[in-house]
């Protein structure tokens, strides 16, 4: 299943309970305000650290662009929209909103 979180962590708890419902190998993908959480060296770089053990962690180019992130935790793979269709073709989607 992907797990979509569009929210920033700094708002509210989603991407936190998210990951307390992930399965191994189920992907992550931040989009929109979510980039923030895997800004690198940002606040939640070791949680980000941790989900990277177990599972594939993607934030969507075009937000990351956006917002002004140009560096992301090492292992964060950044996607373009033609990555996030190939994801969604691919999985189940659980947005977390």
């Amino acid at each position: 299943m992907l797990h979509t979180i569009n929210k920033s962590p700094f708002e509210n708890g989603t991407m936190l309970t998210c990951f307390r419902f992930l399965q191994p190998g189920d992907p992550v993908l931040f989009i929109e305000d979510g980039v923030y959480a895997v800004r690198s060296a940002g606040h939640y770089t070791s949680d980000i650290r941790d989900v990277l053990k177990t599972n594939p962690v993607y934030a969507l180019l075009p937000d990351l662009d956006a917002r002004g992130i140009d560096a992301v935790v090492e292992g964060v793979q950044s996607i373009d929209y033609d990555g996030f269709v190939e994801l969604v073709e691919h999985h189940q989607v659980n947005s977390w909103l």
